[in-house]
């Protein structure tokens, strides 16, 4: 019984700020240039600092590795299959290919992990993520900026890579690692007062996101079927997946804390990346800019809903 309070305590929040997020949008509490404005907070504030304690404080293995190429190499293969199902099932749909590929790690993943499972267990969906990270900026990208100007310069591509305030807060979180510096951060004047800096931000991460995910609720009737069809695509597949790789990889192969299990399923179940719309092209139809909402807003549901519950099946508590 005990448990199951502790359970309800940690779902119901996560509702509960979705909720808040949609009641802001429908009720016109917030405008969107607000929710703009608090999404740049999120993005250049709170999840660097997030990010960067969360590497900073994870104990680097060599197993590690093998995360990372998975999901590095699963991403390219979705986006492969992506374009082989477009083109077997004749999908009029151009940006089809980029829907069947990536997570939205950072706007979701994140604010979902970190409101169930703890915001100082990010480390672990952090670490599963990293290869995936590689193939959004170094492949996903570069692959919608090609897609919408017909062209672009590797420098421009490396600039973008490195001059990313979450990427800048990965490598030094890494870096800090490496060095052994945690300690040391923490208790010498200037950067220990950094430390508690990045905490009280870290800490504005999972409400923040949460709403601004229930904000961008909107679905739109036409073409409703065939939005759901991604999402029904994705998880068909990411689902078995994830629970075979959790038992025969993570368990398994690299006997792995469970939390990586956790963090694996969650990774996995995620919708598409939400920077998708921000590359389009300018001349793009009506009907596909409303069908690619449809995808994120529709999988994004789904994804909310089946993390929660895998986590009432798994509390890890």
């Amino acid at each position: 019984m005990e448990q199951t309070i502790q359970i309800l305590n940690q779902v119901l929040p996560i509702l509960f700020l979705i909720s808040l997020g949609y009641w802001t949008r429908r009720k016109n509490f917030l405008v969107e240039t607000t929710i703009e404005e608090l999404r740049k907070i999120v993005v250049n504030f709170a999840l660097p600092a997030v990010l960067f304690i969360s590497f900073l404080n994870v104990e680097l293995k060599s197993s590690y590795f093998v995360i990372f190429g998975f999901t590095f190499l699963l991403c390219v293969l979705l986006f492969l299959l992506g374009k082989l199902i477009r083109r077997q099932l004749d999908i009029r749909y151009s940006y089809f290919p980029y829907l069947t590929t990536g997570f939205e790690y950072g706007m979701l993943g994140i604010s979902l992990f970190g409101a169930a499972y703890g915001i100082e267990k990010i480390g672990y969906i952090a670490v599963v993520d990293l290869g995936h990270e590689i193939f959004i900026w170094f492949v996903f990208l570069p692959l919608l900026l090609v897609k919408r100007d017909g062209g672009q310069n590797p420098k421009e591509v490396a600039r973008s890579f490195l001059s990313a305030p979450v990427v800048i807060a990965i490598l030094a979180g890494i870096l800090f690692n490496l060095l052994g510096a945690q300690e040391l951060l923490y208790q010498l004047p200037v950067t220990g007062a950094l430390m508690a800096v990045f905490e009280f931000l870290g800490n504005l991460t999972v409400p923040l996101i949460l709403i601004i995910v229930g904000y961008g609720i909107k679905i739109n009737r036409a073409g409703l079927g065939d939005a759901l069809l991604v999402a029904i695509i994705r998880l068909g597949i990411l689902i078995p997946l994830a629970l075979i790789l959790n038992f025969y990889l993570i368990r398994g192969l690299l006997q792995l804390d469970k939390l990586f299990e956790a963090a694996l399923f969650t990774l996995l179940v995620l919708p598409p990346p939400f920077i998708i719309p921000l590359y389009t092209a300018s001349d793009l139809s009506i009907e596909e800019k409303q069908y690619i909402n449809n995808v994120l807003t529709i999988h994004t549901i789904i994804s909310v809903t089946i993390f929660l519950i895998y986590f009432v099946m798994n509390p890890l508590l």
